[in-house]
């Protein structure tokens, strides 16, 4: 029997959730609400009298009827959308407002040339951008791409992510903090000082460190002066003569370089991280996402900070 109109949507529903392993992301996908992703599922398990999800609060997953199902209706969507995009030149033309999220210190500084570049290049794109220093969820703040910085990027249902450039944190501080207090030399030293920290940090009251031979990690126990939720405001306030503070490279580079603010344990490096652009899991990626991706990663290739 041939598949009705509406078991052919609910079966590209079907795929969307699959591949996005996520309803949300999906009905962003599709543009509508949640609720009617969830009907359009439940619809086709009532007419084929089969479950096809297992759905946990955390955990999205096929069964082997709904595996069999989505092998013959993926490539079916995947022809149909090639298609689409054929037809309507949308595959290679951003358009559309991009939505971007970024650390605040970070897009000040190093975000107005690459998304210059990107609208240069694509006149029927427009961009906003909120930043801040929060881990916001892409797909119920309708985040197009996030730049993130971490030590490590978890593996996030239905987000994509790609790596842009490597750095690593540094442990520093104003000339006249340490000529007040004096300069530590080794991570014994840092015990007794006043120490800034980042508050969003699960772990906010340690600080760890790598010997630069190789010789092992070490761990110091602090007892922060002043936390806060904000990168740029920890830098401010080591500029300010406040304490110590463990920063991104990207973050002080320039104030390393004209002597305002000074590395300190010289010894130690300190924890590497990564740049991340991430954006949802969704086929076809939109043109905006891409492009603006590709910018972000040729812009930032060859980055030293």
């Amino acid at each position: 029997m041939a598949a009705t109109a509406d078991e052919l949507l609910a079966m590209l529903t079907f795929v969307r959730v699959v591949d996005a392993r996520s309803f949300t992301a999906a009905a962003l996908a599709l543009g509508v609400a949640k609720s009617v992703v969830s009907a359009r599922i439940a619809a086709l398990e009532a007419e084929l009298k089969v479950r096809l999800l297992h759905r946990t609060t955390r955990k999205l997953s096929l069964t082997p009827e709904g595996l069999a199902l989505y092998e013959r209706c993926a490539p079916v969507v995947a022809a149909a959308d090639a298609a689409s995009m054929a037809v309507a030149g949308a595959g290679d033309t951003p358009r559309g407002l991009l939505r971007i999220n970024a650390p605040v210190a970070f897009a000040e500084e190093y975000l107005a040339e690459p998304i210059a570049t990107f609208l240069g290049r694509h006149p029927h794109a427009r961009v906003e951008i909120a930043v801040n220093d929060r881990m916001v969820d892409l797909v119920d703040e309708r985040v197009d791409v996030a730049i993130r910085v971490a030590s490590r990027l978890g593996g996030a249902g239905g987000l994509v992510a790609r790596r842009l450039a490597s750095d690593r944190t540094v442990l520093c501080a104003s000339p006249g903090y340490l000529a007040r207090r004096g300069t530590p030399r080794t991570p014994e030293d840092l015990l007794g000082h006043d120490c800034l920290v980042y508050a969003l940090l699960k772990v906010s009251d340690e600080w760890r460190f790598h010997s630069q031979d190789g010789a092992g990690t070490y761990t110091v126990p602090i007892e922060p002066r002043f936390a806060a939720a904000s990168g740029a405001l920890l830098r401010r306030a080591a500029l300010a003569e406040l304490g110590l503070a463990v920063l991104p490279s990207f973050m002080v580079a320039g104030d390393l370089a004209a002597g305002r603010l000074c590395r300190v344990v010289d010894a130690f490096r300190g924890v590497a991280l990564g740049i991340f652009a991430v954006y949802p899991q969704v086929r076809p990626v939109p043109a905006k996402t891409r492009a603006f991706v590709d910018v972000l990663a040729a812009h930032f290739r060859s980055a030293r900070w």
